[in-house]
């Protein structure tokens, strides 16, 4: 038997809509784990040109405290 992995759409070349910055902590905050890891793109399904735009996002997030290095949320 061999397992059958159906290939993931990058939502954000799906939605045009679908803005990746930093300052939209709500879009980002899907991208990291409870432990405050960076997910990786063939998990998420990003497309390595999204991934790259959501990992710079995450870090200038992190940089300026509106996301947490730790995962753990500090402003809820």
């Amino acid at each position: 038997m061999a397992f059958m992995d159906r290939r993931r759409i990058c939502k954000f070349c799906e939605d045009r809509d679908l803005e990746i910055d930093y300052k939209n902590v709500k879009v980002i905050r899907k991208f990291v784990t409870d432990q405050g890891k960076i997910i990786p793109g063939r998990v998420t399904g990003a497309c390595a040109k999204h991934q790259r735009q959501v990992t710079q996002a995450i870090k200038r997030a992190r940089n300026i405290a509106l996301l947490s290095y730790t995962g753990e949320e500090f402003n809820k």
